[in-house]
């Protein structure tokens, strides 16, 4: 459910940046996914070879550049990035992407022009929820941010070609949130930084969730609260923003994801 309310008044104190040139602009999007990927690694996200984080070219609408297959999450540079098409053709690059991930994010970009970015990681806690196929409930104001904001993805489980992969974009929606029953959760955003903020930050409202639910019947924020919240704070430009405090530590730590 796409939502581009406004940040708070207060928050604001960095906007996302504006090319004149698509070069530029194409650069700005592989450094973040770069970064994106080095803070996935921090996170415990990597799974051995799976994982996989996508951008949309800035010039190319039917082209995504992505993280490769047998580079780990903690040592992704822009170097290490390739492009593939939606029929899952390397166009830039020689290394191999994962195939079903391609499939599946080929998808949702394709249903959604809005979804510059998808996110997908073998996280711990976003797993582990996934198992249960319901939602993530408003138990707290980090929680409430993906209120009715969450799509329960049944079938396909694995979609082994472009129908199984458009059914699965037909079931995620226009939901900030995909939850792969069984499989693990996916997330989108109109920036690789949207997209990347709110995988990190839904699976830790799976943790959250996971723990309030073994140590009993935790109390959910009432609807208008839950749906006030989101509007603050769910928005595109608050993902955005979010996301920039973890973009300045990683830079000043992995300077080298440039190369």
């Amino acid at each position: 459910m796409t939502n581009t309310a406004q940040p708070p008044q207060g928050f604001v104190t960095r906007t996302p940046p504006v090319f004149e040139r698509v070069e530029d602009e194409r650069r700005h999007r592989l450094e973040r996914l770069a970064g994106a990927c080095r803070l996935f690694g921090r996170e415990g996200f990597s799974e051995g070879l799976l994982g996989h984080v996508t951008v949309r070219d800035p010039e190319h609408a039917t082209r995504l550049w992505a993280n490769p297959v047998g580079v780990s999450f903690n040592q992704m540079k822009v170097s290490d990035l390739v492009q593939a098409d939606h029929e899952g053709n390397l166009t830039y690059g020689n290394r191999p992407v994962n195939p079903v991930g391609l499939l599946l994010h080929s998808a949702i970009h394709r249903a959604r022009p809005e979804a510059t970015a998808v996110c997908h990681a073998h996280s711990t806690y976003g797993s582990a929820w996934s198992t249960f196929g319901r939602p993530v409930d408003p138990l707290t104001q980090d929680t409430a941010v993906f209120f009715h904001d969450q799509a329960i993805i049944r079938e396909p489980r694995v979609a082994m070609d472009a129908a199984e992969a458009d059914a699965f974009a037909e079931a995620f929606g226009d939901n900030k949130v995909g939850i792969q029953v069984g499989h693990g959760i996916f997330t989108t955003g109109a920036s690789v930084d949207e997209a990347a903020w709110w995988f990190m930050s839904f699976d830790k409202a799976c943790h959250v969730q996971l723990l309030a639910e073994a140590a009993g019947m935790p109390e959910q924020w009432p609807p208008d609260a839950a749906a006030g919240i989101k509007a603050a704070l769910g928005s595109q430009q608050f993902g955005w923003l979010s996301f920039q405090t973890l973009w300045d530590e990683i830079i000043a730590t992995d300077s080298d994801l440039f190369d």
